[in-house]
């Protein structure tokens, strides 16, 4: 049988290649303003953003440097060298002092800003991590635990954004509220499905359509203990996120530069160039990463029943509901629940990833992207007598696919644009 892992790393590769910084961010950057640029990025790819905003000012506009500043809050490991604009390397997925002291640098720096400057907003996936600003009366701690739960409720990231921008001071438009004096230019990468600007790093610059009633009932919803503090601070008026018509959007604006439909795209030629017939489910699936493995299964056999070619393709974020004390993220545990869907199956290979080299872990820049599979995986199961659905019940694939050998380690990508899931089936 041939190995297909060279092709299905390609076809990540690509997805990973199509939303990188470096080559989506110069076309959307703006002229020079009269006064300063004031760049101010937050997530995986800030960095990385931040230096190519430099090229594109200080290079090829000649922009003298005392004009340009900011801050680049990223995640640990994530960092590249820059000139003029700091990087804070902070925590990811639970927030850290770093992206504490990050936010509140950048909520200074964007007071600052006059009418003749340029706040430059660039923003990427981890943004809601990295900028941590608790709302008055709630503390770093209670945050910070109420993020933990947030992650192992299995709530869509739509929802943990909901809770998170109500008990915040840089999101839910906050941050343009700070910085409304400047014009304002907001340019992202989309990291969330369907592409809402307002649950993009929660949203800093832009109105937000959620609402603090809907904040306590997301709580309420999943049964997660909070302390009093959240809950008089989700109780409190003046925590109400920046509404449409808000003075802070009068200069404002936002772009994406880079979606996941267009990483899915690129994923795509490349299948269909590799001589596979597409099934295309979309770059915005969501659900449980278990129940959609069954599903994709499902597809991939009938497929080898059907004696077809075929690539099965998806992006999207799908989430884990935590009941084990494993490791593991969501692209983790859905090719956890496919070997055991498969195993009896050849001629089917398989990849799922975060597209920005992280899948779950412990915030280190050395976690696991996802994993692979196929024959060789189900013989190695085999071998060492492997039960998928023992560590799918504890969810502890990271455990399962190091045993196996099928970790997929990229290291950071510096961009995200969610999760990529290729089937191929011979």
């Amino acid at each position: 049988m041939t190995d297909r892992r060279p092709l299905l790393r390609a076809i990540y590769d690509a997805a990973v290649a199509a939303a990188h910084p470096d080559v989506v961010l110069a076309r959307h950057l703006r002229p020079a303003p009269k006064g300063r640029v004031i760049c101010l990025a937050a997530g995986k790819g800030a960095a990385a953003m931040a230096a190519a905003a430099e090229r594109h000012y200080l290079d090829e506009l000649g922009l003298e440097p005392s004009r340009l500043t900011g801050i680049a809050t990223t995640r640990h490991g994530h960092a590249v060298p820059t000139r003029r604009i700091r990087v804070v390397e902070a925590g990811h997925p639970v927030p850290d002092e770093a992206g504490l002291k990050g936010a509140e640098d950048s909520l200074r720096l964007a007071a600052s800003a006059g009418v003749d400057d340029l706040l430059l907003v660039l923003l990427s996936g981890g943004g809601s991590a990295n900028w941590i600003a608790p709302a008055e009366g709630v503390s770093f701690m209670q945050k910070q635990q109420l993020n933990r739960a947030l992650l192992r409720s299995g709530a869509p990231i739509g929802e943990v954004n909901t809770v998170r921008k109500h008990l915040s001071r840089i999101k839910g438009g906050r941050l343009a509220r700070a910085g409304k004096l400047a014009e304002i230019v907001t340019l992202a990468i989309s990291d969330v499905p369907h592409d809402d600007p307002s649950a993009i790093a929660s949203g800093p610059t832009v109105p937000d359509p959620t609402t603090l009633a809907d904040a306590r009932a997301l709580v309420a919803k999943y049964g997660l203990q909070v302390d009093d503090a959240i809950r008089i601070a989700l109780d409190d008026p003046r925590n109400e996120s920046c509404k449409p018509g808000d003075a802070a959007f009068a200069r404002a604006r936002f772009e994406l530069i880079a979606q996941p439909k267009a990483s899915l795209d690129a994923a795509i030629r490349l299948a269909r160039d590799a001589g596979y017939e597409i099934i295309g489910l979309g770059a915005d699936l969501e659900g449980e990463a278990r129940n959609v493995a069954v599903d994709h299964a499902r597809l991939a056999l009938q497929a080898r029943a059907a004696n077809r070619r075929v690539a099965i393709l998806s992006g999207g974020e799908l989430t884990v509901t935590v009941r084990g004390n494993g490791r593991g993220g969501p692209n983790q545990e859905y090719a956890l629940a496919l070997a055991g869907l498969l195993k009896d199956t050849p001629g089917i290979s398989a990849l799922a990833a975060d597209t920005d080299g992280a899948d779950g872990g412990a915030g280190s820049a050395a976690d696991p992207a996802g994993a692979m599979i196929d024959s060789a995986t189900f013989a190695k199961m085999k071998s060492l007598g492997l039960d998928p659905k023992a560590y799918l019940d504890n969810n502890d694939a990271s455990a399962f696919f190091s045993a196996t050998g099928d970790l997929l380690l990229t290291g950071p990508t510096l961009t995200n644009v969610n999760d990529m899931r290729v089937i191929l089936v011979d």
